[in-house]
This record gives structure tokens, C-alpha cells and sequence, in this order.
């Protein structure tokens, strides 16, 4: 049932960024959640941060006329002592620009750090590594 839940909770959340409810998405974090990449160099810090950057990018798309899509695999989860959940993906980013071919960005692994909040799930600490850069 775990997995199943992280399973609905990620699609969820990643229909919210590939559709631009930068709120949403953003209300997937904790209110002082922390979104980490080795492509950015600070982590976002707090869910309003958080949430600036998504709606900026989603702009930036949109003003590209561009779609982006996130597809997540490989989902292994694991309970933590502490109720939290640890939860490692691979994901892969595709973008459309309107009228060409669909191309693969990115491929990343993603570790999040998950709490279980209003019957579901939040993010309280997400570490994203794109494959081409340095850990």
C-alpha cells in the first residue's frame, strides 16, 4: 500500500508542474521544504521560494511555447523509524516545443524525503541529480 500511495502522490504532483499549478505543486512541500539540485547553486528554501521558481520557469515555457513533461520510474521506497518515508527515483524530462518533436532533456535521479501530511503526502527535502553534471 506504501508504494502505491507514493505511486499516486508523485503523479499528482508532477501533473501539477507539467501543467503549470505552480501553487499546487508548491503545496506539495512542506512550508519549509527544501528543494536541492546540483544544477542550481543554492537550494530553494521554504515553500514560497519554492513556489517562485516553478511559476518562473513555468513562464519561461510557456513564453518558449514549449511543454514540459516529467516522467518518474523506478520508484523504491522506504519507511523511516521516524514515520518519513525515503523515496528514490529516476527521472527523465521531456520537452515539446508546439509543432516539433518531443526530445529528452534531462535524466536525473531524484531523493525525496517524505511526510505524511492531510492523508497523503509532502516534501520536506528533495535532492535532484542531473546525470551530466557533478554530484
Amino acid at each position: 500500500m506504501l508504494y502505491q500511495d507514493v505511486q499516486h502522490f508523485y503523479s499528482r504532483q508532477m501533473h501539477y508542474l507539467d501543467s503549470g499549478s505552480t501553487a499546487e505543486w508548491a503545496g506539495t512541500f512542506t512550508e519549509g521544504g527544501v528543494f536541492e539540485a546540483n544544477a542550481h547553486p543554492h537550494p530553494q528554501s521554504g515553500r514560497a521560494e519554492i513556489e517562485a521558481a516553478a511559476r518562473k520557469t513555468a513562464a519561461e515555457l510557456a513564453g518558449r511555447q514549449v511543454q514540459r513533461r516529467h516522467w518518474l520510474g523506478m520508484l523504491h521506497v522506504e519507511e523511516q523509524p521516524d514515520g518519513s518515508v525515503l523515496a528514490r527515483t529516476y527521472a527523465l524530462v521531456f520537452e515539446t516545443a508546439r509543432g516539433g518533436a518531443t526530445e529528452i532533456l534531462l535524466s536525473c535521479t531524484c531523493e525525496d524525503d517524505l511526510i505524511r501530511a492531510d492523508g497523503g503526502f509532502q516534501v520536506r527535502h528533495r535532492r535532484v541529480h542531473r546525470d551530466d553534471l557533478p554530484r
